[in-house]
């Protein structure tokens, strides 16, 4: 093992993450918000001192016409608004996922919204996409500059736009984004925006994938660009046939690849002392949902040609190649980074070079 990487797991179990996890009386949502501030203002020397202290050697690859420095990226939800972009490639992110976004700013649902369920390392969120709005992150893309990596921005349906007007309302978010983002990831499997999930359904997914790619082309050909590549992000709740019906669709569409998976609404796999917090409603993530995601990318892999962005319950570098081995041509994480911390990312890029 990395000894760098042996301090720094250490450190992050037994200093870090402790003192995180009392933030704001043992909120969540308070300590994210916090960590974020801390991490927008770093400058640029702290960056580059990070990104030396947590360097591993990793090969570029190409998906979807795009270079990632590595395979292991930083999936969408932890940084909603871009204030931390600069960050996360220090951090050992071969690419970066902000939002999600949507086109008018929201608040997101009530508070308490944000729950950790510490034994069975995961956690439940129905933070309903609270953001400052598609035109302020790319007002704020625009201001920072080049990330160094990637950069792919999710986008939403805004919460009081009735489902039947969903198309318009992705599509202003294109437009606002366009010119920032290195690729789109269109979410329709979040539980926590009522109707959502319908939009995943063969026939309104068909007209919306359809309009989103068709906008991306047109846009692109107004400026002699290439077109943003677009990707589609799946629940891990869907049935084989639901999923059949959404690779048709997408490649119908000319989408550029398929992200498994989002949060899953099942509640299986948690250990006894985290029972009571299986009734807050919203989406389980973290380690109770990786056999699941590792089986949707598996099938995505086996019945269509497309590129896979592979996240969900990846907590180790085995999860990591066990997801490569599914057939992911990258992964992504989340819940993994908030309870093993940067020697997590470390780990990952180490194992799959």
């Amino acid at each position: 093992m990395n000894p760098r990487r042996t301090t720094l797991d250490l450190g992050y179990r037994h200093l870090l993450r402790p003192a995180l996890f009392r933030v704001g009386g043992g909120d969540a949502e308070v300590a994210h918000e916090q960590t974020l501030h801390r991490l927008a203002t770093l400058g640029p020397r702290r960056r580059a001192a990070l990104a030396a202290a947590l360097k591993v050697p990793t090969q570029s690859v190409t998906v979807a016409g795009l270079s990632f420095p590595g395979r292991v990226g930083l999936a969408a939800g932890v940084d909603k608004n871009g204030v931390a972009a600069l960050a996360w490639p220090a951090l050992g992110f071969s690419h970066v996922e902000l939002g999600t976004v949507t086109a008018h700013p929201q608040p997101g649902n009530d508070k308490p919204r944000l729950f950790r369920l510490r034994d069975s390392q995961a956690i439940i969120n129905r933070m309903g996409f609270n953001n400052l709005g598609a035109q302020a992150l790319a007002d704020r893309l625009r201001e920072t500059g080049p990330v160094g990596v990637p950069v792919g921005v999710s986008i939403g349906k805004t919460k009081v736009t009735p489902v039947q007007e969903a198309v318009g309302d992705y599509l202003t978010s294109v437009r606002a984004l366009d010119a920032v983002a290195d690729y789109f990831a269109v979410n329709v499997s979040s539980p926590n925006t009522p109707g959502l999930r319908s939009l995943q359904d063969k026939e309104p997914l068909a007209e919306l994938l359809a309009e989103i790619v068709t906008e991306t082309k047109r846009l692109a050909a107004a400026t002699g660009a290439r077109p943003t590549p677009v990707f589609v992000k799946i629940a891990p709740d869907l049935t084989d046939s639901a999923i059949d019906d959404v690779l048709e669709v997408a490649a119908n569409a000319d989408v550029s690849g398929i992200i498994a998976t989002n949060t899953t609404i099942a509640r299986d796999g948690l250990a006894d002392p985290d029972l009571p917090l299986a009734k807050e409603t919203g989406g389980l993530s973290g380690a109770p949902l990786t056999r699941r995601s590792r089986a949707v990318v598996e099938y995505v892999a086996r019945h269509a040609a497309t590129p896979i962005i592979g996240v969900g319950g990846i907590g180790s570098a085995d999860d990591a190649l066990a997801m490569v081995d599914a057939g992911a041509d990258l992964v992504q994480v989340y819940t993994g980074y908030i309870y093993r911390g940067p020697a997590l990312v470390m780990e990952l890029n180490q194992a799959l070079g």
